[in-house]
């Protein structure tokens, strides 16, 4: 295993190597190169994206929430809430379609939501619950527990699994991934770590059905403060994001983004330069939106910060990627519909909520306040015209990217 995973980084170099951010050669990785300053660039988000306004309806008080989005399929778009342990189905119109809430502590309850997966044609709800050792949960949309899926031995999700296909799930192993990196960060022997980090597993039993190794650069994500260590772990919050070819899997330690497509094949995709060994403070990037015209991603510094506590800081920049041109530009986002407000799309909290799509939440008092000083024009003026700051729920706004 050691053998092949040497040989798979040797020729991950390779390719990397002369990669550049100027228009590519066929058949090379698209390169972000943050060795030079790039310029804002404002857009339109629908430059490039249809942009729809969702307003969950909220007439019956049980469908008042203060969670967010967790998933959104052909026909229903899923709240949670950590806090309360809400779930709530909405249709993709805003009506209410059902609730329930199973925080507690019995068998067959979860503790604290951290991702939540919809399978609407098995009517399937996926609850991952990190803090139990339960596994992850399975509902139906009514609330009604269905079984329960136990996760590989001695593996550890936060939040970040996906629905692969139809049959399995793929996830993330965080903590093996953290012990192996630690061991590079110590200088310890990592001959012991080589373990699959991604493991796709069976939607009806847990069945470890194929694993992934990523190659790991001999990098890790944290940094000392008064000799004390600080994982860099905040800063890579989302290693999945599903899009119309398979599943990006992002690898900072090797500044490569690699595809896991539908027959499994990992295949590298995306590279930044420079490399995240050769910056100090240590630059990486945090995985990639790659939908449409362009590529999205964001480019996070690891920095001490308060020694008194151990804090670290994670000044964190976000870039796009024309791939036609091969330009890359710092965002600068705005909508016609809202004046003078900005918007960034980051591959940190996409919540692989659809393939083609992102979302964002805007706060109704703050859309009231905007409304009320004429900074609101169009449909979305139009929406708020209507609603309660009181009593009514924030209101969405739904990108499909062109």
């Amino acid at each position: 295993m050691k053998t092949n995973y040497l040989l798979f980084f040797i020729a991950i170099t390779a390719l990397t190597t002369a990669c550049s951010s100027d228009k590519q050669e066929r058949g090379s990785l698209d390169c972000f190169d943050f060795s030079k300053n790039y310029p804002e660039k404002e857009l339109y988000l629908t430059d490039f994206a249809d942009v729809t306004y969702l307003y969950l309806n909220s007439d019956d008080d049980e469908y008042l929430y203060s969670g967010t989005i967790y998933h959104i399929t052909d026909n229903t778009v899923i709240i949670a809430d950590y806090n309360t342990g809400n779930i709530l189905f909405f249709s993709k119109d805003g009506l209410p379609k059902s609730h329930f809430n199973r925080k507690g502590n019995g068998p067959e309850d979860y503790v604290n939501i951290t991702n939540v997966i919809y399978d609407e044609a098995t009517d399937d709800v996926f609850v991952v619950d990190r803090f139990s050792n339960k596994g992850i949960i399975v509902y139906s949309s009514a609330g009604k527990y269905k079984r329960t899926i136990p996760l590989p031995q001695g593996t550890l999700i936060q939040s970040q699994i996906v629905s692969f296909d139809d049959n399995s799930l793929l996830f993330y192993d965080e903590k093996l991934d953290a012990a192996r990196g630690l061991a590079i960060f110590e200088n310890r022997s990592i001959d012991d770590y080589y373990i699959a980090p991604y493991y796709f597993i069976s939607k009806s039993d847990g069945t470890v059905l194929d694993s992934l190794i990523m190659p790991l650069a001999p990098q890790y994500l944290g940094i000392y403060i008064e000799g004390r260590l600080i994982p860099g772990l905040p800063s890579t919050k989302n290693r999945l994001i599903k899009n119309k070819d398979g599943v990006y899997l992002c690898n900072p330690e090797s500044d490569t983004v690699f595809v896991v497509n539908k027959n499994k094949s990992l295949i590298p995709v995306i590279h930044k330069i420079p490399l995240v060994g050769s910056t100090d403070p240590k630059t990486h990037f945090n995985n990639c939106i790659d939908a449409g015209r362009y590529q999205f991603t964001e480019l996070y510094t690891l920095r001490p910060g308060d020694p008194e506590v151990g804090l670290a800081r994670f000044p964190v920049r976000h870039y796009m990627r024309d791939k036609i041109t091969g330009e890359i530009f710092r965002q600068k986002l705005s909508l016609q519909d809202y004046n003078s407000k900005d918007f960034i799309i980051s591959p940190s909290y996409i919540r692989n909520i659809y393939e083609n799509g992102y979302y964002f939440e805007l706060d109704l008092l703050e859309l009231k306040q905007a409304n009320r000083e004429n900074k609101l024009s169009g449909k979305l003026k139009e929406l708020v015209d209507t609603l309660n700051e009181d009593e009514d729920n924030n209101v969405f706004m739904l990108v499909n990217f062109k």
